[in-house]
This record gives structure tokens, C-alpha cells and sequence, in this order.
């Protein structure tokens, strides 16, 4: 999101809380599971959102919580419209977050990679 919209920056974090507590609190469908909301970005105009979102589970649990997200968006925008001082409520549309398990891959790539070097080398 550019810097030059603070405006759209606060209303994407707003955004990022409610839906967080949406979800967890009054979307009650059990293929959500254990859903986490890492980001959103609003365009310029508030017209779209896009959520990105990471789930537990295998990559088949992660497929169903994407596609119960995306059923859900309709509501979910009901209720934040309900929750927020907006003319206009973005559409939403769901973006499963890799980031976070690329960066756990790497991690334990870089523990890997260290444990690997004799004792000598690792200390200063």
C-alpha cells in the first residue's frame, strides 16, 4: 500500500480487526477453522480489499477455508458495514498469505545451515 495514503493504510488496519473478530466470533461455519487475518489492502477509492489470511492445517483444510472465506465475503461485508463509519464498505476478496510458511521454510533452512558448521565456526 503506498505511503502517500494514510487514510487507506487506517482503514485497511480497521478493516484487518473487525473481520479478525468476525470470523471468530459469529462466522460459525467449522472449515474456517483456525483462520488468522495477516493483512489487508484497500484500493484508493475503498471500492476493493484484498485479505490475505493464513489457516492450520493441511493444504486441503487451507483450499476449504479459502473457498468458505469467499462464500462468506457477502456477509462478511454486511457485518462490517454494521461495524464501521464508512460510505463505502469494500468488496472483499481472499488471498491465502504464503509469507509466513515461506518464512518458516526458511528459518529452518538457516537452523539447518548453522547446526551443520562445526562448534568452532559458530562461536565469535
Amino acid at each position: 500500500m503506498p505511503k502517500d495514503f494514510p487514510r487507506a493504510r487506517r482503514i485497511a488496519d480497521q478493516i484487518q480487526r473487525e473481520l479478525s473478530e468476525i470470523i471468530r466470533l459469529e462466522l460459525k461455519d467449522p472449515r474456517v477453522g483456525l483462520v488468522t487475518i495477516t493483512g489487508v489492502e484497500v484500493t484508493r477509492d475503498n471500492a476493493h480489499a484484498k485479505v490475505f489470511f493464513t489457516a492450520l492445517g493441511e493444504p486441503v483444510q487451507q483450499e476449504a477455508a479459502s473457498r468458505t472465506l469467499s462464500r462468506a465475503a457477502g456477509f462478511l461485508r454486511s457485518e462490517l458495514a454494521k461495524r464501521l463509519k464508512l460510505r463505502t464498505v469494500p468488496q472483499l476478496r481472499f488471498d491465502y498469505d504464503v509469507s509466513v510458511e515461506r518464512g518458516v521454510r526458511l528459518s529452518k533452512l538457516i537452523d539447518e545451515a548453522v547446526s551443520d558448521l562445526p562448534a568452532d565456526k559458530t562461536q565469535p
